[in-house]
Parts: structure tokens; C-alpha cells; sequence
């Protein structure tokens, strides 16, 4: 795609948090900066928890997408000050990672109670999480905003991770493994279904003002809600912004650490690319 079918005019690319990810860890072909946004939604994971596990041992299916919440998980456990070493062994002790399951397998197996912790973006979560009885919300992310900060999600309020680690320790997170929880976090969330064109596309600007008509109408915002949740939109050059915004998370021992908890506890063959590396 990236080498021959973006310059088509009539081709446009939706992203996922997964292509973030990969941006950050893996050996890919692509660059946003090879691309314009058309637009995107800021959006969230949210993690649920069966009612009856005990949450200090849980199970959650592993895979790169899920990256962030097993950082996540391993500050929530673990607290301030601990070494990338000592947050891989304390999350060893609270948390199996299950490898080799699929997104639908997955759903099954959390419904069972084979697995007790999953997690879906904003619509997954209201269509396949929030009706099952047996679980509850658990934590999320929060919510990527223009200047680097995270606020708390609107539509699950009071979980966003920092609010419960503070709650529980009595500070808020800080250091290098926070660094590069937020960094994995932001390229995954801050990316998730957005759509991009390849620079040059001569169709931009009227892609651009189609989906700003689909984010204003009463008609269609009502219906986006009713499946996704509220969250806000970024459209044309706000979008283009949104990745010099994570960009800024790239730092070198933010990269290292995630590259080190990747590879050493949850064993994903992660790639440490310093040409990435810009503060």
C-alpha cells in the first residue's frame, strides 16, 4: 500500500491503533509523514474485569495491540519508583499472559470466564463489554489532548489509569516506565481509525469537508454517539498536528524501556529504532 497504492488518487488510507504500534516497534515501510489526515476521532481503550476474578490475578489474552494495558497494568500493581526490571517481575506475578488468542476467541473465552480481563475500543466496548452482566469496567487510558495531556474519559469517568494509581498511591505516576506507558499509549489510541491521504492527493480538501459535515450534523453525531460514545474530532491540519503531538513522547529511554518490557515480559519481538528519536 505504501509503496504503490496511496498515490492513487481515489485510494485513502483508514489507520488503526495497531499501525501505531507497529510505527513505534516493528520494521515497517510507512511514515505518517508521508501523509495528510483527512481526519480522525481521539478516542480510548476501556478494560473490563469479570465481577467474581480476583483482581490481583487476572489473565488477559496477550498481543502488540495490548501493549498498553499490560504497562498499564504493571503501574497500577506495581507503584512509583520501580525499574523496568522490577515492573516486568511484578507484572509476571499479578497477570498471565495468555498468548495465541484471537480477538473473537477472546470475546468467548472472557464471557466464560476462561479469561478474566479484556479490553475493546469505545464501540466494541458499548456493543460486546457493557452488556455482559458478569464484568465491570476495569480501567482505561484516558483521552490524548492537543498539548500531550490525558483527561479522564467523559463516558467511563473516574477510571483513567492515572486517576486510580494516584487514588491508590497517593501520587501520580511518574518516571521512565510512565514515559513509555504514555508513548505506546498515545501511538495506539491517538491513531486509532483515522484517515489519511497520501500528501498531494488532489481529492484532500473534499474528503476533508465531507467529514466535517458528517461530525457537525445533529443527524449523524447522534447516531456516532449512540455506538462510540462522545469524543472529539480532528480534522485536516488538526489531525496533522496530532502526530507532531506524539512524536513529542519519543524519547530515548521512553523507546527503551518499551522496547525492554516488550521483549523481556511479554516476549513480542519489538524493534528498537533510535532514527525515530527527536527530543
Amino acid at each position: 500500500w505504501h509503496n504503490e497504492l496511496r498515490f492513487e488518487d481515489d485510494h485513502f488510507m483508514v489507520s488503526h491503533g495497531g499501525n501505531g504500534v507497529a510505527f513505534l516497534q516493528e520494521k515497517v515501510k510507512y511514515n505518517y509523514a508521508d501523509y495528510d489526515s483527512i481526519g480522525l476521532m481521539s478516542l480510548n481503550i476501556i478494560s473490563a474485569i469479570r465481577k467474581d476474578a480476583d483482581p490481583e490475578n487476572i489473565s488477559f489474552a496477550a498481543g502488540s495491540g495490548r501493549v498498553p494495558e499490560a504497562l498499564g497494568l504493571a503501574l497500577l500493581y506495581c507503584g512509583p519508583n520501580k525499574t523496568t526490571d522490577e515492573y516486568g517481575q511484578c507484572f509476571k506475578d499479578h497477570v498471565k499472559w495468555v498468548k495465541g488468542v484471537k480477538n473473537s476467541e477472546n470475546r468467548l473465552a472472557f464471557r466464560r470466564g476462561e479469561i478474566t480481563v479484556s479490553r475493546e475500543n469505545p464501540a466494541a466496548y458499548k456493543k460486546h463489554l457493557a452488556p455482559d452482566e458478569g464484568a465491570k469496567i476495569f480501567f482505561h487510558h484516558g483521552i490524548l489532548q492537543p498539548d500531550g495531556s490525558h483527561i479522564d474519559d467523559i463516558n467511563y469517568p473516574g477510571y483513567q489509569m492515572e486517576i486510580l494509581f494516584e487514588k491508590k498511591y497517593g501520587v501520580r505516576p511518574s518516571g521512565e516506565f510512565y514515559d513509555a506507558y504514555k508513548l505506546v499509549k498515545s501511538f495506539r489510541d491517538g491513531l486509532q481509525k483515522a484517515i489519511w491521504a497520501s500528501k498531494g492527493n488532489p481529492n484532500i480538501e473534499k474528503l476533508r469537508a465531507a467529514l466535517t459535515q458528517v461530525a457537525t450534523n445533529p443527524e449523524s453525531v447522534a447516531v456516532i454517539q449512540s455506538k462510540v460514545g462522545v469524543y472529539g474530532w480532528f480534522i485536516g491540519k488538526d489531525g496533522n498536528k496530532q502526530v507532531d503531538t506524539l512524536m513529542n513522547f519519543v524519547t530515548e529511554p521512553a523507546l527503551k524501556n518499551l522496547v525492554k518490557f516488550n521483549r523481556e515480559t511479554l516476549g513480542l519481538a519489538s524493534e528498537y529504532k533510535p532514527q525515530l528519536i527527536k527530543n
